[in-house]
């Protein structure tokens, strides 16, 4: 394994992480996840972020820094932009191997490292706006960018070869391979990338869009070259691209989103089933494209991904035990919780001998400042008239969802 050159000073080092562990113990990564580390070289050596011991994450680390002539023991300040574990989980490892490096955080960073990992030497906080001078020109400054996604986070810049060390903004699922580089993917593996920063941005950043579009702002006077973040591949040729992204993913938490209709569905016996299928009928005859999501088989990642992108959203769940359809009530709830607001929304559902789905669903959805159709519901086998009312229905959505 080898570093990757970003300039004659800066390298990108990488981990593949492919597991069938979860992200945050919550998102799956099918495809794996990338975990980044960078080394920048003047006089001194400075390593930005740093891994957690995931699928023999260290082993590749030491083998990229060895294949640049550096052990861990040449490093001389380890660069925290975040504290999560994923960047720092193997900080106590490093420690023991690198006694004299200088950990630098944030004020807020610095405070997690001792209940994180029992060190309490060693350590500088950082102010936004301060400078770190490697020798050789290689100059770091520090801006704080809180809650991107946690309070402590930070961004790193080196003037020079214009990189902005972004840590978890601007990143992706996916595991990387044998390349880093924006121009070294196909545009077949863009697309694929693509859909997995958008999933990604929902799972992981959605709640803190106004930080993201703040941070933006705020880092919008520097010359960025490159943009290089914790998790997937390194913008080299077009940053622009991977930032614009971001920005219109941001807009999506104040609305409307794409023109388009996520359909996320349960039923236990096919009668909710028939419903739905009722609904896209109408939602097609419209011309509205639509992505459709079955909890749970479907895992809530996904079904979060398409809703915080959509403008419209259809919810089909059949009443269970006098309340809502276990997987789609948590469903709701991971979209209330990653503020997946202002949707044009449809909600209908089979019940058997007695309703009671539309109680806790108006509960759980009074936050979310949803516009809801009025609902569709029948005992049983929903019959012609239904069926033709569901339709209906599924037009009426797709035309006001065409029309914002």
């Amino acid at each position: 394994m080898k570093a990757y050159a970003i300039s004659d000073s800066v390298y990108c080092l990488h981990a593949d992480v492919r597991t069938n562990d979860r992200f945050e113990g919550i998102w799956p990564i099918p495809d794996g996840v990338s975990l980044n580390s960078y080394l920048i070289r003047g006089e001194k050596i400075a390593l930005v972020d740093l891994i957690r011991d995931w699928t023999d994450a260290p082993r590749q680390l030491e083998e990229e820094l060895a294949s640049i002539g550096v052990k861990f023991s040449d490093v001389d300040y380890l660069i925290l932009n975040h504290l999560e574990p994923d960047h720092t989980g193997w900080l106590r490892e490093f420690r023991e191997l690198s006694p004299k490096a200088e950990i630098i955080a944030t004020a807020k960073g610095i405070k997690l490292i001792e209940p994180f990992y029992k060190i309490t030497q060693g350590l500088r906080e950082v102010k936004d706006g301060e400078t770190l001078d490697l020798g050789k020109g290689m100059v770091l400054q520090f801006f704080e960018t809180p809650n991107v996604h946690w309070p402590e986070t930070m961004m790193t810049w080196e003037a020079k070869s214009g990189t902005l060390f972004s840590c978890d903004a601007f990143g992706s699922f996916g595991a990387l391979g044998d390349k880093v580089f924006d121009d070294q993917f196909s545009a077949e593996e863009h697309a694929f990338f693509e859909k997995e920063t958008l999933r990604y941005y929902a799972n992981i950043v959605s709640s803190f869009s106004m930080f993201v579009e703040k941070a933006v702002q705020k880092l919008a006077g520097l010359e960025i070259k490159c943009i290089a973040p914790s998790h997937g591949m390194v913008w080299r040729t077009n940053p622009k691209k991977i930032i614009d992204l971001y920005v219109t993913y941001a807009g999506y938490a104040k609305g409307p989103g794409e023109k388009e209709i996520a359909v996320i569905w349960g039923s236990m016996y096919g009668n909710t089933k028939a419903g739905v299928d009722a609904v896209i009928k109408g939602i097609e005859a419209e011309g509205v494209p639509c992505s459709i999501r079955r909890v749970p088989d479907d895992d809530v990642s996904y079904v979060l991904a398409d809703a915080y992108k959509s403008a419209g959203l259809v919810l089909a769940m059949p009443t269970y035990e006098y309340a809502m359809f276990p997987p789609m009530a948590y469903a709701i709830d991971i979209l209330r919780r990653k503020h997946v607001f202002g949707k044009q929304v449809l909600r209908i559902g089979s019940w058997g001998w007695v309703g009671g789905a539309k109680k806790e669903y108006e509960a759980a959805i009074e936050p979310l400042k949803w516009n809801s159709l009025e609902s569709l519901e029948w005992a049983g086998h929903p019959g012609d008239d239904s069926l033709a009312a569901l339709t209906e229905k599924g037009r009426e959505l797709a035309r006001i969802v065409k029309a914002l």
